[in-house]
Order: structure tokens, then sequence, then C-alpha cells
């Protein structure tokens, strides 16, 4: 039996990277995925990809009523929601602190802190009332080793792994289990940023202190996710799982 037959997923920030990796990976194991982006298109695609009745939503996770809807469009669609993966992030250009902008400040902040708030209070209610349910963000190393030049998304990680665990033990008694992924710098449309630039040499340096000498891919995370996802892990909660190489070592 596939491992996620009869559950629904939604994946926020699917239409690339990790995201993607993850719907279509759940999708292969049975489960029925809302694929939701704030490129539309992209997540339709995404969605046709995937198969297993697939959808794709267009969703800016910034926004509440964005988050309404498409909570409500895989209740249209499906009935029910089992999994919920806060994916979708946003990060600044590796640099010098004191040069991010505002509004870049308060985008990280909206789509890597805010929409977990949101997206609680959307979702559980639904997941209570069913039984039961599963969360897993999307953090990331730097929130546990940070490196110089990302230092408020680094920040806005560390965020969400602390939610991750508080929320862990406040929804248990309505069994529903909350964790994060912590993957290293991965091949995603964002490792451009986390470098500064993309240059062999810059490759070069972060593979360094990667001890399995590589990035991750959406494939890796896609597996991780898929393991905190099923019941195979039933009694897993407020985990920050580290998929990264051992660079956290």
């Amino acid at each position: 039996m596939a491992r996620l037959e009869g559950k629904v997923a939604i994946v926020t920030g699917g239409a690339s990277g990790f995201g993607a990796g993850m719907a279509k990976r759940f999708a292969e194991e049975g489960a029925r995925v809302v694929v939701a982006d704030l490129n539309g298109k992209g997540a339709a695609e995404v969605a046709a990809d995937a198969g297993n009745g697939a959808i794709g939503v267009a969703a800016d996770v910034a926004l509440r009523k964005d988050i309404d809807r498409m909570v409500q469009s895989a209740l249209d669609a499906f009935g029910r929601i089992d999994i919920l993966v806060n994916n979708a992030g946003y990060t600044h250009r590796n640099g010098d602190m004191l040069k991010v902008d505002e509004t870049t400040f308060d985008t990280i902040f909206a789509v890597n802190m805010k929409a977990i708030y949101h997206s609680a209070l959307a979702v559980v209610p639904v997941m209570e009332k069913q039984g039961g349910g599963t969360i897993i963000t999307t953090a990331s190393t730097a929130g546990l080793r940070p490196r110089p030049g990302l230092t408020w998304y680094n920040a806005s990680k560390g965020w969400a792994i602390t939610a991750t665990k508080s929320m862990a033990v406040e929804l248990a008694p309505k069994r529903i289990r909350v964790n994060c992924l912590c993957p290293v710098a991965g091949e995603t449309g964002m490792l451009a940023q986390f470098m500064g630039e993309d240059t062999p040499e810059i490759r070069a340096r972060f593979k360094s202190v990667i001890p399995l000498g590589r990035f991750s891919t959406p494939l890796d995370i896609a597996n991780a996710a898929l393991w905190l996802a099923s019941d195979e892990a039933e009694f897993i909660t407020g985990v920050a799982l580290e998929v990264d190489g051992g660079r956290c070592i």
C-alpha cells in the first residue's frame, strides 16, 4: 500500500524546488495534493506532472485571505486536510545585515514567519475536527548553525524551529503532529541568493562544509517530508530534522 494512500496534502511554495519535489513524491505515494504557489501557472504545471488528481492553486501565503482560499480549495476538492507543508520561503541576498532594506525584511517576516501563524489558524480547526493531522515546515540549517551574511533569513528560520516545537506541545492533545525540516543549501531557485553569487569558487566553498560533499536536492527533502507525513512517524513530533549531509555536526 502506498504510504500516503487516502491522505490529502497541501504544499505551499509548490511550483518549484523543494515544494515541487514534495508535491510529486507525495502524489507518487498516494496522496491527493494541493500545490499552492504565488506562481499559479507553475503550481498548475507541477500538479499536472504530479498526477493522482493533484490540483494547483495560486496563493500568496503572506495574505490570510489567500491561505483561507487555499484551505477551502482543498476541502472543496478532497473533503479533508491531513498534511500541511509550510514550504514557501523568501530570503535576502547574502551580504551585510545593515544593507537589507525594510521591504525585504518585511517580506521575509511575512512569508517565513507570519504565514505559519496564518496557516495554523486556518488548518488546525480542520485537523482537530477530523481527529488529527500533521504540519511540516521547511526551516533550514540556517536556523541551527547560522552563516554570516544571512542574518535576517537565519533569524526567521530560528523562529520557525521554535514555533514548530511550541506548536507540537500545544497541539499534541489534538493529535496534530508538528515537525520541521532543516535542509542545507539546495539546488533550488534561491541558491544564488544564499551564496551571494553563483560561481564555481563559491559553490566549492559552500560544499566544503558539507561532510557528504554536495548540496541537498528536492528529492532529499521530499523523502524526509514523506516519512514525517506518513504513519511510520506517528510518534514523532516537535523535531527539527536535519537534512544536511552532516552540515550541522
